[in-house]
């Protein structure tokens, strides 16, 4: 599958690390996900990866640094959403991210919004400095 698969909607914007501008950004996506017909519960998991992938960025990354922002780009079709998200921090190692679902670590806080995105997401990946993910979503059949 190339990346001409016919969206039906795409938006590529560059946000400032501010969290109102990243609800903005879910907003529609959610308005988008319902205009394309996609179901509640897909809409929910993308909803939730999204929403942690664009704070991560923002709160992490970017230690909400106003002088830095955040590169989204979204795209709905059919069969799939495509979500790109890259912020201008140092990055992390994904591999490193404690496992949240193991006793030692259930009272850490981290971690948990790279195993959501795992969860809810069909493909996740990111890239070699770990300041940019790319989460594929394939509709339920």
């Amino acid at each position: 599958m190339g990346d001409d698969n016919n969206w039906l909607w795409s938006n590529k914007e560059t946000i400032p690390s501010d969290t109102a501008e990243g609800q903005r950004l879910i907003k529609e996506l959610l308005t988008q996900l319902e205009l394309a017909e996609w179901a509640m519960h897909d809409s929910f998991g993308i909803h939730l990866a999204a929403e942690e992938a664009i704070v991560n960025a923002i709160k992490h990354g970017n230690k909400q640094d106003p002088n830095k922002s955040v590169e989204v780009d979204i795209r709905i079709g059919k069969e799939r959403v495509m979500i790109h998200i890259t912020d201008e921090g140092p990055g992390f190692k994904p591999d490193n991210v404690p496992d949240p679902t193991l006793d030692e670590n259930l009272d850490v806080p981290s971690g948990r919004g790279v195993m959501l995105i795992k969860a809810y997401m069909t493909e996740v990946s990111y890239n070699e400095k770990g300041n940019s993910v790319k989460m594929v979503k394939n509709r339920s059949k």
